[in-house]
């Protein structure tokens, strides 16, 4: 069960499908009150006596979820190794190896029962409140979920008074089954008819054009396609397909994320003899179909990623997939990008910033076996991979592989586990490694390969430290963008080449103080500062995401001299438009990137 219990419930698995459950498929089952998705982890013959259990204690499983199980029996042990070693649960770390959406689940149902309405009678005539409202919405509303009521009045708040509600008998409840939130896409398409036409009549221009543009595309295309391309209404169509001519019928539709990718072209790089090196190493280990870890420790610009490319192609001739994970979703575009170029349709890409449906066509092509190389961030470890024989960690040191909520776990070591029972290889890659695997490769658990030299043999970047404190007293006055680097930006510019300024606060000002009595403005449910963003006009705590309006005076002195202190990246980017504003500048953070596919297309815009 996708539940925070770390334990298995047993169930009776009715004649009916019987025959087709297997170890991996989804169960609908009775749990308490509600209905609720389960993973098929085992079968039991007969009841283990330790247990005390009888069989008229069991209850059945109420529906069969899968006719193909959804967990491969790999993924099964991982997951248990997973929630073993991490003390998470192990349902929850089934949920997790899943796209999100596809469970289905219960939700729960509220009436106003006559004891509600007798109840609201009485309070008619006194003052209103919450719970009269909820009662007052439910009796006007009927059977109504209680997200629906939590929507209506504040979740925290709709929840106290609803099992007040349900305590006192004012109110009753059931639970329904809910449909799986992501689906297959289904959408109409047109295809040459098989069958003569029903009569003879001469076809008019518009059918003609209508016929002529399927025909270009191969005999079949979607039904919107043919309307824009034929310049056409849906009745000639129709027409077309009541003489026989046309077949209309239902397709699956696969939503691609890399559909729209302008890739590179494939240039044929010459290895230096440090990659060919680390590259034979792997390709050996790869062809031997045995569990190896290797380091490849190479400093920025080595080439390690043309290895990593390379390696992926002779996993690929031997037969078998390859996973390579990056730890974050801006690294994506590019090197999905350098993926789709080598290896076209084969490659799919899991990540928490594609929509629900493109995740879920993504990891059904991995689980059918269409695509054989992934890229993805951490939760990409789970992908369903058919025969995985390489594992690649990009950036191993990067604490982003670890899951800072529950269920906890770290993919770099996830990984290397999960190449450890496909008996395949797993190379982790770094300018710094992380302590543990500099260790590991110093006893020999992982082999290393160095690469010492960039490619070309081009210089290591050139750093210098400006003291800000410096800056200050020259300038009698506080500068963020000191002169050094004003100066860096404008002979950047100058030289046709580009530059990233990198600040690692959000916003427009750190926080805010009163000058009158020193206080600051913190969350009032967890004590952080919080941060101005001057284009919402709001204060916004980074931890919690409470919001609250910008105060015109203090809430505690009621002063009216607020100082805003602190730089985000909200007031770098305007201060560099000022002082620079004959530059395209484009801030990159969660402010700037919350919609869909704006942080590709911002990165390959700078990529051009």
């Amino acid at each position: 069960m996708p539940l925070p219990l770390r334990r298995t419930f047993t169930y009776a698995v009715p004649t009916g499908f019987r025959s087709a459950i297997a170890a991996g498929s989804r169960v609908l089952v009775p749990f308490g009150k509600r209905n609720l998705t389960g993973y098929v982890v085992g079968f039991h013959d007969a009841l283990d006596p330790e247990l005390g259990l009888k069989e008229e204690d069991i209850k059945d499983a109420i529906e069969l979820l899968d006719e193909t199980p959804l967990i491969t029996p790999e993924i099964l042990a991982l997951t248990q190794w997973a929630a073993d070693y991490y003390a998470a649960s192990w349902g929850e770390m089934l949920k997790a190896s899943l796209p999100a959406g596809i469970n289905k689940a219960s939700e729960r149902i509220l009436s106003i029962n006559e004891a509600g309405r007798e109840e609201l009678l009485q309070m008619a005539a006194g003052r209103m409140n919450t719970r009269a409202d909820i009662l007052h919405f439910l009796s006007e509303s009927g059977e109504t979920p209680q997200k629906t009521i939590e929507k209506e009045f504040g979740e925290t708040r709709a929840r106290r008074y609803i099992r007040g509600l349900l305590a006192s008998g004012a109110v009753d409840a059931y639970f329904r089954s809910s449909s799986a939130k992501v689906k297959a896409k289904q959408q109409k398409a047109v295809r040459l008819g098989a069958s003569p036409p029903v009569d003879g009549k001469p076809l008019s221009d518009v059918q003609s054009r209508i016929l002529e543009t399927i025909a270009l595309a191969g005999g079949e295309m979607l039904f919107v396609d043919l309307l824009a391309r034929a310049d056409c209404g849906a009745s000639p169509i129709n027409t077309l397909a009541k003489r026989g001519d046309l077949d209309v019928f239902t397709t699956e539709v696969f939503r691609d994320p890399l559909a729209d990718l302008q890739l590179p072209e494939n240039a044929d790089l010459a290895l230096n003899q440090d990659q060919a090196d680390a590259l034979s190493q792997i390709e050996a280990a790869v062809n031997a179909a045995e569990y190896k870890g290797l380091l490849v420790h190479g400093v920025t610009g080595s080439g390690k990623t043309e290895v990593y490319i390379r390696a992926m192609r002779a996993c690929l001739l031997a037969g078998r997939s390859a996973l390579m994970l990056v730890p974050e979703i801006a690294l994506t575009p590019i090197f999905s990008r350098r993926l789709r170029s080598a290896f076209a349709d084969q490659v799919a890409i899991l990540h928490s910033n594609l929509s629900p449906g493109e995740r879920f066509d993504q990891w059904r092509r991995i689980r059918r076996g269409d695509a054989r190389v992934v890229i993805g961030t951490r939760s990409a470890v789970f992908a369903p991979l058919q025969d995985p024989g390489l594992f690649i960690v990009d950036e191993e040191h990067d604490t982003s592989y670890r899951q800072h909520e529950s269920p906890f776990y770290n993919a770099r070591d996830t990984a290397v586990m999960r190449a450890n029972l496909a008996k395949a290889v797993i190379v982790l890659g770094s300018a710094t490694p992380s302590l543990e695997t500099f260790q590991n490769a110093r006893w020999d658990k992982y082999t290393s390969l160095r690469l010492p030299n960039r490619i070309g043999d081009r210089p290591l970047a050139k750093a210098e430290l400006v003291d800000m404190r410096e800056v200050f007293r020259q300038a009698g006055k506080d500068i963020v963008i000191s002169p050094q680097l004003a100066n860096a930006i404008k002979e950047t510019h100058e030289r046709g080449e580009q530059s990233i300024v990198l600040l690692n606060r959000r916003g427009f000002s750190q926080f805010v103080l009163c000058r009158s009595c020193g206080a600051r403005l913190a969350c009032k449910d967890c004590d952080i500062t919080l941060t101005y963003h001057r284009r919402d006009q709001k204060l916004i705590c980074h931890y919690c995401d409470f919001h609250a309006p910008v105060p015109n005076k203090c809430p505690f002195c009621e002063g009216e001299f607020i100082y805003f202190v602190g730089h985000g990246t909200e007031q770098l980017e305007a201060m560099l438009r000022k002082q620079f504003p004959e530059l395209n500048i484009a801030r990159v953070d969660r402010d700037t990137m919350s919609h869909k596919g704006e942080m590709s297309k911002t990165l390959l815009a700078f990529d051009r």
